[in-house]
């Protein structure tokens, strides 16, 4: 009996500063995966499974990356758990008392957000997007982590109503996940092709071109260069964003992903200078990752209108 009380005491006096822990990797994870996302910047995916699910419409709520969210959910986490401990209790006990009574439940209340909220994008990863993303499987067991540590971690005094308050969060957390999501689940998800043969489109092209894109955008058809590309590759999908949703129509565009629409694997295999996604063939040089209009414009001895929009 002494053993398993000391056992509680400890869990009771380090719960606040392992989910702290916890939720300060989080936050650093998401912080990089977001500035990396906004950026444009490259190399943060390790595997094609973490790039195809970057890469799919679900990563995006609102027009904003997923991770930012996951960001604030971590920083509020980490935010809970210090705020007590920040207070002095010799000096102002009374409200260290009071922050320890309102943490605990809003700790919780966030931690079965996020425990739920992993769980859906958990099931659509195997099932819907069907690829293994190690951020998005450790961010699950992250949230798994807290979840349990603010649960056995505090002394609670009704357990009911911590139950009752645990199933509220869910139920609102899961209703708002599938409201959230609905539209792309009608529309295919950017993952699933609506007729197996047509093979995967990726992510919509959502900008619209200017002038001087389409005239470039024509030029680099006209000296036969090629863009060599993948439907899960996040930066190919940023280069067309640059182009605009015309004019990346225009330019020759070689699919190297299998399962991607009109596949040409056996053409970018023979390619040995493509070592990565995007790749541009250019007068018979070749130019890896996302190009500036700029630059293509340089490059490829462009001479029209300069005044790309992006």
């Amino acid at each position: 009996m002494r053993r398993r009380r000391q056992e509680s005491r400890w869990i009771h006096r380090w719960s606040r500063w392992m989910v702290a822990g916890i939720a300060s990797v989080g936050a650093l994870g998401t912080a990089f995966l977001t500035i990396n996302k906004l950026t444009g910047g490259g190399g943060a995916c390790p595997t094609e499974g973490c790039e195809r699910v970057f890469a799919s419409p679900y990563a995006t709520i609102f027009g904003l990356p997923l991770t930012l969210f996951g960001f604030l959910a971590y920083a509020t986490m980490f935010t809970l758990a210090l705020a007590p401990l920040v207070i002095n209790p010799d000096q102002n006990k009374v409200l260290r008392q009071k922050l320890e009574a309102w943490t605990w439940p809003l700790m919780f209340m966030v931690a079965s957000s996020m425990v739920v909220f992993s769980a859906y994008l958990m099931t659509l990863l195997a099932f819907e997007i069907q690829a293994f993303c190690p951020y998005c499987v450790s961010s699950a067991l992250f949230a798994l982590a807290m979840f349990g540590i603010v649960l056995f971690g505090n002394r609670w005094d009704d357990l009911g109503q911590l139950a009752f308050i645990g199933f509220i969060v869910g139920i609102v957390t899961l209703t708002s996940t599938l409201a959230i999501y609905a539209p792309i689940r009608a529309g295919g998800g950017g993952s699933r092709p609506a007729t197996v043969a047509a093979g995967q489109p990726g992510p919509p092209v959502t900008t619209a071109s200017g002038p001087a894109e389409i005239a470039l955008a024509n030029h680099l058809n006209d000296i036969g260069a090629t863009f060599y590309g993948a439907w899960w590759c996040p930066h190919c999908h940023d280069q067309k964003q640059l182009f605009g949703a015309e004019a990346a129509t225009i330019f020759t565009y070689v699919e190297c992903a299998e399962d991607g629409q009109n596949p040409q694997t056996a053409l970018c295999r023979s390619k040995p200078e493509i070592t990565g996604f995007p790749s541009w063939e250019i007068n018979g040089e070749f130019y890896a990752g996302t190009q500036s209009l700029t630059r293509l414009a340089e490059i490829s001895g462009y001479t029209g209108p300069m005044n790309f929009q992006r």
